[in-house]
């Protein structure tokens, strides 16, 4: 599967309605992908071990979509095997009173992965771009100064959004940047599932539907930040997610590419640490060889 075809990085034209949201590559079978997901998963934690290991190298996954995409699903899935003492989720949702008295990133920085480790923002500082501009609620979300409520502000997050990336890939955090794209018609199908299955009636909230009214601005909103943020280190990539086991198949093969490009190793010690290491090991072994066999507990 060639994650290039969901890439982009910016340097073409870029337009939301030139992916289909049903694709599924190579695939005609739910059990195809499975395996490969399965695959993944195993490689995954493999390099995971090695990325906690260096202790260089950070991944920060971020995951924006329209509500029912499959965020959750998505996370619960593809990370599943792997430790998660190495792995963090944050959740983004609408900011507090003390998140509001500072810039809109200062919440994201505040949760960015350590080295060795993968951060993955379920949504993220992007809603500064997306629900905020949709709902033209920047005058009653943000306490900022009239000299910075102009008509170029959310150009000028683009640029800051481009900074910040860019000064997160200088400083060891790679950024992986995922759309799930969903089409309106299977987000109808998943409410109406919502609603019919009382399992799954909890999932369900009437601001769902008042969201839905506002689609084709989200999909703009979610075109512009696109296309304005995408560069060669911190690309978006494009998700089809009609079919929730293909999303999450791309998605492992994302990630295991990200760490295959980073090709973390396992530390290797220096010669003094080598010839303790063989010290501690014959210390070991003669606890064997000095311990009496009649001595034992009945």
């Amino acid at each position: 599967m060639n994650i290039r075809n969901y890439c982009y990085n910016g340097e073409k034209k870029f337009h939301l309605r030139d992916f289909d949201t049903n694709d599924t590559a190579e695939f005609s079978t739910r059990e195809e992908a499975e395996a490969l997901l399965a695959a993944n998963q195993e490689r995954m934690a493999q390099l995971q071990d090695r990325l906690y290991a260096e202790n260089k190298e950070a991944v920060l996954i971020v995951i924006q979509a329209m509500d029912a995409a499959g965020k959750d699903g998505a996370i619960k899935h593809v990370i599943s095997g792997m430790n998660p003492q190495g792995v963090t989720v944050q959740n983004f949702k609408q900011p507090s009173s003390e998140e509001l008295d500072h810039d809109y990133l200062w919440r994201a920085m505040r949760a960015l992965p350590e080295r060795g480790n993968i951060g993955i923002f379920n949504r993220s500082y992007y809603e500064d771009v997306l629900v905020v501009k949709v709902h033209e609620t920047l005058q009653t979300s943000m306490m900022l100064p009239d000299r910075c409520k102009t008509d170029k502000l959310f150009k000028q997050r683009y640029q800051q959004i481009r900074h910040f990336e860019k000064y997160l890939y200088q400083n060891g955090i790679r950024v992986i940047k995922i759309f799930l794209h969903l089409s309106k018609d299977e987000q109808k199908r998943r409410f109406l599932e919502r609603i019919d299955n009382p399992e799954k009636n909890w999932k369900f909230s009437q601001s769902d539907i008042e969201e839905r009214t506002y689609w084709d601005d989200y999909q703009q909103a979610y075109e512009d930040a696109i296309r304005e943020t995408s560069t060669k280190n911190a690309p978006w990539y494009i998700v089809p997610a009609d079919k929730k086991w293909f999303a999450r198949l791309l998605i492992s093969q994302i990630i295991v590419n990200t760490l295959e490009d980073i090709d973390p190793q396992y530390p290797e010690l220096p010669a003094d640490k080598k010839a303790l290491l063989r010290q501690c090991r014959e210390q070991l072994l003669s606890e064997d060889a000095n311990c009496n066999p009649n001595n034992k507990e009945t």
